[in-house]
């Protein structure tokens, strides 16, 4: 059950969610299948991706991943561990999916560029 994500991910998320969906017994009407059923999407609601796995979900830089997050334009990190940085996969899909839907609608909104003429450290001249 190795979910070495490839290029773009999808693949091996579909092998997840088989994977997922096929644990225990199959549908049924009896109490424990449903008790699997609420398992299985306990599992597939809260699943995490680390750093190496989101990279390859969402192909941006770790500071352009980190600058969003600052802006709250991308889902928060959280520590598993003091060492261990990990995101919500179920918001990082819906974040693909809400860009996905900005591009259909229009151009999204650039960045907005940083005041040269602010800066502390090597301002510009006027």
């Amino acid at each position: 059950m190795g979910y070495e994500l490839r290029t773009g991910g999808l693949e091996s998320l579909k092998d997840l969610a088989k994977d997922v969906y096929s644990f225990g017994p199959g549908p049924g009407s009896n109490a424990k299948s449903s008790r699997d059923d609420t398992f299985r999407q306990l599992i597939a609601n809260n699943r995490t991706v680390r750093r190496p796995e989101l990279r390859k979900l969402v192909p941006l830089s770790d500071t352009t991943i980190y600058e969003l997050e600052r802006r709250g334009k991308f889902p928060k990190r959280f520590y598993l561990t003091p060492k261990c940085v990990v995101w919500p996969l179920k918001d990082v899909l819906e974040w693909i999916e809400e860009r996905r839907r900005i591009t259909e609608d229009g151009r999204p909104e650039n960045t907005p560029v940083p005041d040269v003429h602010q800066r502390k450290s090597r301002p510009t001249c006027n």
